[in-house]
């Protein structure tokens, strides 16, 4: 089961996530520390946190680590929904209620993802 993030996990992999190349501790720390101030040995623990949930991998390099996320944000999304959709106890009424309140836009990327994803089990 895919869990949630923490607001500090959630706000390290967004910044990994908006790179979109490796980086070590050190530069984390210092992209984070544009918005708040935030101390080098809790940035480290909580990557090596998000190496441990499987989020990040990492290399050595030198005498530290560099990181970097193993699938994109839209595939950790997707990994959400999935889950939160498996334990819902009917699926279909979950459906339902997801699909009652999406907005015009999320309505609009829907139909878009349909029209690009091939259908299974269905007669053309």
């Amino acid at each position: 089961m895919v869990r949630g993030l923490g607001e500090l996990e959630s706000r390290i992999m967004d910044w990994m996530w908006a790179r979109r190349r490796p980086a070590s501790v050190r530069e984390v720390l210092e992209g984070l520390r544009q918005e708040r101030e935030i101390a080098y040995t809790t940035v480290m623990t909580v990557m090596d946190k998000l190496h441990t949930k499987g989020l990040l991998k990492r290399r050595p390099v030198g005498r530290a680590y560099v990181y970097e996320p193993v699938a994109s944000k839209e595939a950790y999304t997707a990994d959400l929904m999935r889950s939160a959709l498996a334990g819902s106890g009917n699926q279909a009424a979950t459906l339902v209620h997801f699909l009652e309140r999406l907005t015009p836009e999320e309505a609009a990327a829907l139909e878009a993802a349909l029209q690009v994803f091939p259908h299974r089990g269905r007669q053309a």
